[in-house]
């Protein structure tokens, strides 16, 4: 849980508060002049964050950071025949060193999610009232209008899918690696590829069962 939650709060952070500051951009620029209150830009913003921005691109820089530590450190134990030995000493190789990791994203990223749609809102307002685009009220009145906690379940119900996701295949790809160090990193960057993958796909599967 340190590791895959401590280790990558920085960087999760600083995306987080740089998609929210950027959305919040976009929006004004592309409802500038029209008939839509500006209110409307926190109420978007809190929306996208929550159901979409936060959990998808959170999880997809996770699969770049953690998926490929997992990949690597359980692939280097496997070269270096430490799995071997430990299953010749009747250790229970798959629950000793793969499942820890994935009880331990299934914990702490959901955590980490939700920090990052906070800070994603928190991204927006300091990108967009204090430059003057429109006043704190009208920021304030968009995140509190029209709020369904529906969608903080949507959230919760993607963040731990894809830490399922990027944890078993990196996991997988890491266990099950051959050769020596070229076929380390290959395998290292099939669990970040394949991840991603996987993680978009079940963005859409997700979005389509909660949704429609």
């Amino acid at each position: 849980m340190n590791d895959i939650g401590i280790g990558s709060f920085i960087i999760v952070f600083l995306i987080a508060i740089f998609i929210g500051a950027v959305t919040a951009i976009q929006f004004a620029y592309q409802m500038g002049g029209t008939l839509i209150p500006r209110y409307y830009i926190g109420y978007i913003v809190r929306d996208m964050t929550i159901i979409e921005m936060a959990p998808t691109i959170s999880c997809l820089v996770l699969s770049g950071k953690v998926g490929s530590n997992i990949a690597a450190e359980i692939g280097g134990m496997r070269q270096k025949e430490h799995i071997d030995a430990m299953e010749i000493m009747g250790v229970n190789t798959s629950s000793y060193l793969v499942m820890p990791k994935i009880i331990a994203a299934l914990i702490v990223i959901p955590l980490l999610v939700c920090v990052a749609a906070i800070v994603s809102i928190i991204g927006a307002y300091i990108a967009s009232v204090p430059t003057g685009m429109f006043s704190s009220a009208e920021f304030v009145q968009g995140l509190r209008s029209w709020f369904e906690g529906y969608n903080v379940f949507i959230m919760f119900v993607k963040s731990i899918v894809f830490a399922f996701i990027l944890t078993s295949v990196s996991c997988y790809q890491g266990y099950f690696v051959k050769g020596g160090s070229i076929e380390l990193g290959k395998a290292s960057t099939q669990a970040v590829v394949s991840g991603n993958i996987l993680i978009l796909i079940a963005d859409y599967v997700i979005a389509l069962v909660l949704t429609v």
